[in-house]
């Protein structure tokens, strides 16, 4: 076996036990939550040493933050196919679609959500390497509106208050120069609301309030769409 072969063999059997970690690592998530996340029990339940598993996770950190990129990355891939599907449609089919990708997730993946938008996890902090993938949905987001206003279909939301404007400026220099700091104010709030509405439904706070989870759902996302400046096809028909 030539080295280069064995060094494919050696990264392949890596990978492989990387994924069985990570995967008995989601299972505990499910069944006793982040909180009690333990890299002990991870390593009994796959017949592991716990001095083996060091080897690929120094830390019960490492292993969280791991399942956070996942997580991120999936959730993230999910938006972005939602829109790549959409890319012919009008802005605010756009942002419903990629809407309700993201509850689509979420309700597939239960834990996963709850890991990235549930309650933090005591002693844990997250690592800069978190937020690329974190902004993955965000910036789906934020490509609507750009491609809105190329084409003339993005409004201005009210004036901004006086107090507000200058995180208003901040906060598009940051996100999205190109676009007017009111927008990227109102995307900044329509991106927390869509997030809690999904914590809403997942997390049980509709129960006994919205029966109708998946109308209400996209009502609410086209109202958010029209809050961020976003304008249909009929408007802006009406408009020429």
């Amino acid at each position: 076996m030539s080295s280069r072969t064995a060094q494919g063999v050696r990264a392949r059997a890596r990978m492989e036990v990387t994924a069985a970690i990570k995967d008995e690592a989601r299972r505990q998530l499910a069944a006793e939550g982040a909180a009690k996340l333990s890299l002990r029990a991870v390593a009994r339940e796959l017949g592991m040493v716990s001095s083996a598993l060091y080897r690929y996770f120094p830390s019960r950190d490492d292993l969280l933050t791991a399942l956070i990129i996942d997580a991120y990355d999936s959730l993230g891939e999910s938006a972005e196919a939602a829109h790549a599907e959409a890319v012919d449609a009008e802005p605010v089919r756009r942002w419903t679609t990629v809407a309700q990708a993201v509850r689509d997730w979420a309700l597939r993946h239960p834990h996963e959500y709850a890991l990235i938008y549930g309650s933090p996890v005591p002693g844990y902090t997250a690592p800069d390497t978190t937020v690329p993938p974190a902004s993955r949905v965000g910036l789906v987001f934020i490509g609507i509106l750009r491609e809105a206003r190329a084409a003339e279909g993005l409004t201005e939301p009210a004036p901004l208050p006086a107090e507000l404007r200058p995180e208003a400026e901040r906060m598009a220099a940051d996100l999205a120069p190109d676009l007017p700091p009111a927008n990227v104010a109102a995307l900044v709030a329509c991106w927390a609301q869509l997030f809690g509405l999904v914590g809403f439904e997942l997390f049980g706070q509709f129960n006994r309030v919205v029966e109708d989870r998946e109308t209400f759902f996209r009502h609410a996302v086209g109202r958010l769409a029209h809050e961020v400046g976003l304008v249909d096809g009929q408007r802006l028909t009406d408009a020429s």
